[in-house]
């Protein structure tokens, strides 16, 4: 069954996170989520999945930095919080680098709480490598450090797994995604449907399934795409139309960059303020 809470209900949840981490506090942020919950961070490498494995996350990627989410809009749909944010992350070494991302939580209810059941951290590992690299000595003994530090807590398989965040859609994601919005707006609903294909769901909003007709009609109303983030088999957007923001998840087929299920998220909540200090999730 769906879960039932608003929209605001479930952003209060998800800030939680945030705050754990500014007081590093690692139980309580573990807590946040349930005993099988999945973190994909970045979307595209290897998930983590139950308790011990969201510690040894928290342990590589959060313990060891400062990190302040400079958050833009948050959207809800059903169950679900996106936030559309850029994350400043200023590392033991003192390097720092701003990392331009949309997060998703799913949420589910557990004895009266609502507890994270999947966190995608929507971002591009390979860009914030080379904004790393370019901060000099620093971001290279940052490197070094979390490399090491991943090691340690996640194992050399837990390195590959990490190292898979560098493949994905890509550049050719993200030409399909601009082709099918240019399409959209224009009106094309015959384009639409062919880059979409028969069995491409969409919901519009999210929740919702329509037609491709139905989302061409929605987007032909002034879409405007804005920040794109290729991740994984994910292509993540944010936009206005009619001058009011969303963010667009386009998700592709496993081996081709075809797309097979579209979600638009435009019930924003609103939050003040708007920048907070805390966590990676």
């Amino acid at each position: 069954m769906p879960l039932d809470a608003s929209g605001a209900s479930l952003l209060a949840a998800v800030k939680a996170s945030p705050r754990a981490v500014a007081a590093h506090d690692r139980q309580a942020w573990v807590g946040l989520f349930t005993p099988d919950a999945t973190v994909r961070d970045p979307v595209g490498a290897r998930p983590h999945t139950g308790r011990e494995a969201i510690e040894r996350f928290y342990d590589t990627f959060i313990a060891p930095n400062t990190i302040e989410f400079r958050v833009d809009n948050d959207f809800t749909g059903p169950g679900v919080v996106v936030r559309d944010l850029s994350i400043l992350t200023t590392m033991s070494t003192g390097a720092q680098v701003l990392v331009p991302m949309h997060l998703r939580y799913d949420l589910t209810e557990v004895d009266a709480d609502l507890r994270i059941t999947h966190l995608a951290a929507h971002w591009e590992l390979p860009a914030m490598v080379a904004q790393l690299l370019r901060t000099g000595a620093r971001g290279f003994g940052a490197g070094m450090k979390l490399g090491a530090a991943l090691v340690r807590n996640q194992g050399l398989a837990g390195a590959a797994g990490m190292a898979r965040g560098f493949t994905g859609v890509g550049r050719a994601g993200k030409r399909v995604a601009t082709e099918l919005f240019d399409a959209a707006t224009a009106g094309d609903t015959a384009h639409v449907r062919r880059l979409l294909g028969a069995g491409t769901v969409i919901e519009c909003p999210a929740g919702t399934i329509v037609s491709a007709d139905e989302f061409t009609a929605w987007a032909g109303a002034g879409l405007q795409p804005g920040k794109m983030i290729a991740a994984g088999r994910s292509v993540t957007t944010s936009a206005l139309r009619a001058g009011t923001p969303a963010v667009i998840t386009l998700e592709f087929a496993p081996y081709a960059p075809r797309i097979h299920h579209v979600t638009a998220f435009t019930e924003r909540v609103p939050d003040e303020p708007r920048t907070s200090s805390g966590a990676l999730a």
